[in-house]
C-alpha cells in the first residue's frame, strides 16, 4: 500500500517512534453530493517503495480453528495468526463484492502510543475487514474488535469507509504498551471516533488527523470508544470538560509541518468543489493555525466522478503554493520537488511542498458504491503511478480476474517487467518529468480521452447486464474490466512510442495530425520543421542572473 513511516526502536520492547516520509490521500464524496447519487472514496497510495498492483482475493468459507496469518502490510514483516472467520467475502483492491470501500491516510499521532506487541497493522485491518464486512458501520465493529482483541501494530490512523448509502472517517489510535510479567500489552487495544458524513457533503484526509469535537449523544451519526475522552485524561493530554473534547487536538496536535504538508492537499480538494475556501488560504499555508477549515463542507453543484478523478491530479495550481510558478519548477514548470521534503540555505530551513499528485504514487483509485444497481456492481477506477500522468481504467468489484498488467507478482520495484503497467506507465511519466510544460499536455489529452469514453461506457455495460443472473453478470463484468485494462495498456505503449517519437534530444517534430509526423517529402522518413522549443522566461532570466557574464554573446 504505501511505505509511510521509517520505524526507530527505543530501548524498551513496546516503544516504537514513527516519522513520516510519505503521505496518501483520500476524499469522500456522499449520495447527494455526487451527480450520479453514487458514494465515491478516492485515495493515493504513495510511497518510495510501493509498487503499482491490484490484489484479488476470493470469497471462502472456513472450517473452526481455521488460522489466518497476519503480516505487516508496509514491510511483509509476520506479525502472527488469528482466528480465520467462518466465512469471508471476495475483494479487488480496496472494495469488496458488496461494493464496501476502506482507504487510509497515516497520521502518525503520539509517538509513545505506538505499541509493537500489536498483531493488526492498518493494512491488515483493511484487507481483513473488506473479507468480513458488507457495510460500513459493519466495517467499523470489526476494524475495533480486531484491534482491541489483537493488538494494534501501526500509529495514529484515518480510514474512509463507505457503502452504498453511507460514507464515515474514522480515526484511532493505538493506547501505548505496558507489560505484565508474562510479556502480555496490558493496555492493547485503541482510542477512535467514527463520524458519518452528512448527506450532500464531501469531506476529505491527508494524512493528519481531522475530527475536532464531536457529539457524544448521537449514535446514528457518531462513534467513538467509552474511554476516548478518560483515556485522554488519564494521559495529561486533555482536562477540560468532555463537550469540549477534540480528538485530533488530544492525539495528534497539528504544526505547521502537518497542515502544510498534509491538511493543505484537503483544502486544494475542498477549494475545487465548494466556494468561500480561499478564506482557508491562511491555515492551508501553516500562517493560521487557529483559522481550522471543517470536517466537511457543501459542493456547489453536484460531483461528477470526472471532477474527483481530477482532483487527484492537483499541483496547487492557482494558489501560492502552485510549484509550477517559482524556480524551482526549471525551465518547463515542473511541479515536483525531488526528496527530501525540505532543504536548508544559510542555517534557514525551506520545504518542497507536497501536492496531492505526487510521482511517488504506487496506485491510487476513485472507487464508487452505486445503490440504484446491485451491490455487486460497484466500479473501482484503478490506476498505477503518478495521478497527474496516469489513467483509470474501469474495474467492476464483482471481478474474478485480475488484469495481467495489474497483477501482483509481475514486476516488483526491483525487476522491470515489459507486461506491468507500473513499469509502462512509470516509463512514460519519468519521460514527461524532462519536459513537463510539454510532454505532460500531450498525456492529459489521452487520459482524458480515455476516461470520458470510458464513464459514458460502462453506462452502457450497466443497461447490458440488465436481466442477467448474478453468475452471467459476473463473467461479463469481468470480461469487461480485463479487456479494457489491456486495451489501457496498449494504447499506453503506443503513447510511450509516440512520445519518444517527438520529443527525442530535445527536439519537438511537427505534426499534420496527432501521430502523423512531418516529413521533408523526399520519401525517406526525415522529418521537416524540427522546432525548439527552448526553455521559458523564468528560466531564462534566472540563468542569465547565475551565470550571464560568461554565457553573454558578444557582438
Amino acid at each position: 500500500m504505501k511505505k509511510l513511516f521509517r520505524t526507530l526502536f527505543a530501548a524498551a520492547l513496546c516503544c516504537l517512534t514513527f516519522k513520516a516520509t510519505d503521505a496518501c490521500t483520500n476524499f469522500i464524496i456522499t449520495r447527494g453530493a455526487s451527480s450520479d447519487g453514487s458514494v465515491m472514496v478516492s485515495y493515493a497510495a504513495d510511497s518510495h517503495q510501493l509498487y503499482g498492483a491490484l490484489y484479488k482475493t476470493f470469497a471462502g468459507r472456513y472450517k473452526p480453528g481455521t488460522m489466518l496469518p497476519v503480516y505487516d502490510w508496509d514491510s511483509g514483516r509476520y506479525l502472527g495468526e488469528i482466528p480465520q472467520a467462518a466465512q469471508t467475502y471476495a475483494t479487488i483492491g480496496n472494495m469488496n463484492e458488496h461494493s464496501l470501500i476502506i482507504a487510509e491516510s497515516t497520521y502518525g499521532g503520539r509517538e509513545e502510543l505506538a505499541d509493537s506487541t500489536g498483531r493488526i497493522d492498518y493494512g491488515s485491518l483493511i484487507y481483513i475487514t473488506l473479507q468480513r464486512a458488507k457495510t460500513a458501520r459493519e466495517a467499523i465493529r470489526i476494524i475495533v474488535d480486531l484491534a482491541n482483541t489483537y493488538g494494534y501494530a501501526s500509529s495514529g490512523e484515518s480510514f474512509s469507509i463507505a457503502d452504498q448509502n453511507e460514507a464515515w472517517i474514522m480515526e484511532l489510535i493505538g493506547k501505548g504498551c505496558e507489560l505484565d510479567a508474562e510479556g502480555n500489552n496490558t493496555r492493547k487495544g485503541i482510542v477512535w471516533v467514527a463520524r458519518r458524513i452528512p448527506d450532500g457533503y464531501v469531506s476529505a484526509h491527508a494524512n493528519q488527523s481531522r475530527i475536532t469535537t464531536f457529539p457524544l449523544d448521537d449514535p446514528e451519526n457518531c462513534l467513538y470508544a467509552p474511554d476516548v475522552i478518560s483515556f485522554a485524561r488519564e494521559k495529561g493530554y486533555f482536562n477540560g470538560p468532555d463537550e469540549e473534547f477534540s480528538f485530533c487536538d488530544a492525539y495528534a496536535p497539528a504544526d505547521f509541518g502537518t497542515v502544510r504538508g498534509c491538511d493543505a492537499r484537503v483544502w486544494a480538494f475542498f477549494r475545487t468543489v465548494a466556494d468561500d475556501m480561499d478564506q482557508y488560504t491562511d491555515y492551508a499555508m501553516g500562517y493560521n493555525m487557529s483559522n481550522r477549515m471543517p470536517l466537511w463542507v457543501k459542493p456547489r453543484t453536484k460531483v461528477d466522478p470526472k471532477t474527483v478523478f481530477d482532483a487527484m491530479r492537483d499541483h496547487y495550481e492557482g494558489t501560492p503554493m502552485d510549484m509550477t510558478q517559482d524556480i524551482g519548477a526549471g525551465g518547463h514548470a515542473l511541479p515536483y520537488r525531488w526528496r527530501p521534503m525540505d532543504f536548508e540555505v544559510d542555517g534557514v530551513t525551506y520545504l518542497n511542498e507536497r501536492a496531492v499528485a505526487t510521482q511517488q504514487t504506487g496506485f491510487w483509485f476513485v472507487a464508487q458504491a452505486r445503490p440504484w444497481l446491485p451491490d455487486d456492481m460497484g466500479i473501482l477506477w484503478f490506476g498505477v503511478d503518478d495521478a497527474a500522468t496516469s489513467c483509470l481504467t474501469p474495474i467492476y468489484c464483482s471481478a474474478t480476474e485480475v488484469p495481467e498488467c495489474f497483477r501482483e507478482g509481475n514486476g516488483t520495484m526491483l525487476k522491470y517487467s515489459p507486461t506491468s503497467a507500473f513499469w509502462l506507465f512509470n516509463r512514460v511519466t519519468n519521460f514527461a518529468y524532462l519536459r513537463y510544460d510539454l510532454i505532460a499536455a500531450d498525456i492529459r489529452k489521452v487520459v482524458d480521452e480515455w476516461e470520458n469514453t470510458r464513464l459514458e461506457e460502462v453506462k452502457q455495460i450497466d443497461a447490458a447486464t440488465e436481466g442477467d443472473s448474478p453468475k452471467k453478470r459476473q463473467k461479463r463484468l469481468t470480461r469487461y474490466s480485463v479487456d479494457m485494462a489491456r486495451q489501457l495498456f496498449d494504447r499506453w505503449t503506443e503513447l510511450d512510442r509516440y512520445l519518444l517519437v517527438k520529443y527525442i534530444d530535445g527536439n519537438l517534430k511537427s505534426e499534420t495530425e496527432p501521430g502523423k509526423f512531418l516529413d521533408n517529402g523526399n520519401g525517406r522518413d526525415i522529418p521537416d520543421k524540427i522546432q525548439f522549443p527552448g526553455y521559458n522566461e523564468k528560466w531564462k532570466r534566472a540563468v542569465v542572473a547565475d551565470h550571464g557574464e560568461v554565457l553573454k554573446v558578444i557582438q
